[in-house]
């Protein structure tokens, strides 16, 4: 058996069931292995950050590792950035880049180049890779694959780099007489009687606290505890907010749902968070997105304990949000775990001991030592209602079509088991404000790298890992153009996912920055620098279906229109170009609870339960002239 073959039929028996590929010289015999395989297939992007997109959106849908291969040199190199996607949020994927021959690699590192697009790939993806290896022996292919696999899947999840020669590729070995990966060296080991420990002392603090709440991030989903997650929150009975990478974990429509916090997260939702005297942080790396600048004013009247399975992120020299309690273990694990100890204490005779009497909740006479937060949860909900993002004079907007009222009107009209994926930029932020999620949807993005372009290719996978599920792609018209080619893998794959530019003719989140920041100035963001050309005629031209929505008026019909058409639609959605990403925060100093446009003063002041911070009389003020 060649190489090429062992590895593509070890993918496909792991249930890969698409490949992402672009073709060159150098992945030939990987790209050919597929002839002699049925049980996966290639699909063949236009672009390799294309298809490096689009295993990020399978691993995302199918809950199994992504996998994309390029060629040498450039084909590898256009990788790299889908990589640190996966790297910084912890998708597993699998990419493989084609090598030229290993006997024209250069000798020593001094020399530059030797072979025709010869590329120390493995150098430039180690910083963005959980794991970069040359596979120089054919004998190591079965140990290199299944460690791969192993390291992309376990732990906290990511990416790894199989780089092969060409002439590995062609070589014969037999993989059953190689020594395989061993498993045991890599388990990690958590101590569980500290995680016990910690979760005792968790709600004992818990037992004693008045405005506990969840923050909920996107390692809930990787660690399969969605449903843990919920159980707990509802034995509980406690607000829970998601980050950016959790907003399908926790759902709009979930009971105890506070809504979406950070620096576009909304003034009202933020409330909850920053007034809270109990955070409790379950799989999320607390990114400058959820605490705004002042890391050190977020939650900050708060007890915060962190769940996480990366050791890095609990060193508390190394975390820029100082936890009082770090728990290193599996959310899955941890929340298991938790559950049946609150269960276990709120049988009376099982809690007696458990707490000294002084220490039993003064509203629970029936021995249940859990409070009741009612009061709490409906503070924080009444919070989320009246500060909604959205608000009614939006839907008045004769011209164009508000941003935020589009995302609103397409959460209404998606199917319950949806799959949305959004691009970064002004679209995502107008969707964080305004999309409202539905239990069973999907609702991804790419949080930590954020490459514009991103959702469009994206999409590609979310759909090919399960077409039976409605797929929609929200970009901006800035992002649509990174990664427009895509279109003809649309046409070539029958791909029947929905994409809607969300087209203010501008790069709008970066307008909205600089204006904000020097003195109203503008630049190389439109309409100098930049400026969107006809997409239209553009789509047209690949022989897709277009749609264009002008106003409110004609939202809901076309929405539908484009949702029920049996094949991809492009929606072109015309926005004013002057709208601003509001509420959000201003300077950096500023706590999260302090949005602009500013609330008035005696009616933020009425909203705070712990003391403001000094600076709450006079915010700082956007640097517009």
């Amino acid at each position: 058996m060649k190489v090429a073959d062992y590895i593509i039929g070890f993918l496909a028996d792991k249930g890969i069931d698409k490949m992402f590929v672009v073709y060159g010289a150098a992945n030939g015999d990987l790209i050919d292995a597929f002839t002699r395989n049925d049980k996966t297939e290639y699909v063949a992007v236009m672009h390799e950050q294309g298809g490096g997109f689009a295993a990020e959106g399978y691993a995302k849908v199918a809950g199994r590792p992504g996998v994309a291969i390029a060629t040498s040199g450039p084909g590898g190199q256009n990788m790299l950035t889908s990589m640190g996607n996966c790297f910084y949020d912890s998708i597993p994927c699998i990419f493989i880049t084609g090598q030229i021959n290993s006997r024209f690699l250069r000798p020593d590192p001094s020399i530059r180049q030797v072979g025709f697009q010869e590329t120390d790939i493995v150098a430039m993806a180690k910083p963005v890779t959980k794991h970069a290896v040359m596979l120089t022996d054919p004998e190591t292919v079965r140990y290199e694959i299944e460690k791969a696999w192993h390291l992309a899947t376990e732990g906290r999840p990511g990416p790894i780099l199989l780089d092969i020669p060409l002439n590995i590729q062609k070589m014969d070995i037999t993989p059953e007489d190689q020594h395989g990966f061993e498993v045991d060296a890599y388990e990690r080991e958590y101590n569980l009687k500290l995680v016990d420990f910690k979760i005792d002392q968790l709600l004992k603090d818990i037992v004693h606290s008045e405005r506990p709440c969840m923050l909920i991030g996107g390692g809930v989903r990787l660690a399969g505890a969605v449903e843990e997650f919920r159980e707990l929150g509802k034995l509980l009975k406690m607000p829970c907010f998601p980050t950016w990478n959790a907003l399908d974990v926790v759902s709009s429509d979930y009971e105890y749902y506070g809504g979406r916090v950070g620096t576009y997260g909304g003034a009202g939702r933020n409330f909850g968070i920053q007034n809270s005297d109990l955070l409790i942080a379950i799989g999320c790396r607390l990114s400058g997105r959820i605490t705004g600048g002042n890391v050190h004013s977020f939650a900050r009247g708060a007890k915060k304990y962190v769940v996480d399975v990366d050791k890095a992120l609990l060193q508390k020299k190394l975390q820029q949000v100082p936890f009082d309690e770090n728990i290193y273990c599996d959310a899955k694990v941890f929340l298991t775990r938790m559950i049946a100890r609150v269960k276990e204490l709120k049988q009376p005779v099982a809690n007696s001991g458990w707490l000294d009497p002084a220490g039993y909740s003064p509203h629970k006479p029936n021995g249940d030592p859990f409070p009741d937060f009612t009061y709490w949860v409906d503070k924080v909900m009444g919070w989320k209602t009246k500060y909604d993002p959205v608000q009614p004079e939006m839907y008045d907007q004769e011209e164009n079509v508000h941003p935020y009222v589009f995302f609103r009107t397409l959460s209404e009209e998606m199917d319950r088991d949806a799959i949305l994926i959004g691009d970064c930029g002004g679209n995502i932020v107008a969707s964080n404000h305004a999309f409202q999620t539905k239990d069973q949807q999907r609702n991804l993005t790419n949080n930590g790298n954020s490459p514009m372009g991103f959702s469009f290719a994206a999409v590609m996978g979310c759909y090919l890992a399960d077409p039976s599920r409605q797929s929609v792609c929200t970009i901006g018209d800035g992002g649509f153009n990174m990664n427009i080619q895509e279109l003809q893998t649309f046409i070539n794959y029958n791909i029947k996912a929905k994409t809607f530019i969300v087209n203010n003719h501008i790069y709008g989140i970066t307008k909205a920055y600089q204006e904000t920041n020097f003195n109203g100035r503008a630049e190389a963001c439109g309409p100098k620098g930049y400026t969107p050309p006809d997409f239209v005629s553009i789509v047209k031209a690949y022989g897709i279906k277009t749609v264009v929505i002008n106003n409110h008026d004609e939202l809901e019909e076309k929405i539908r229109e484009v949702l029920d058409y049996d094949g991809p639609v492009v929606c072109d959605v015309n926005c004013h170009e002057y709208h601003t990403y509001e509420p959000k925060i201003i300077g950096w100093e500023t706590p999260i609870e302090d949005m602009y446009p500013y609330i008035p003063r005696d009616e933020f002041i009425e909203n705070m339960t712990i003391k403001p911070l000094d600076s709450w009389k006079t915010p700082f003020q956007p640097d517009i002239k």
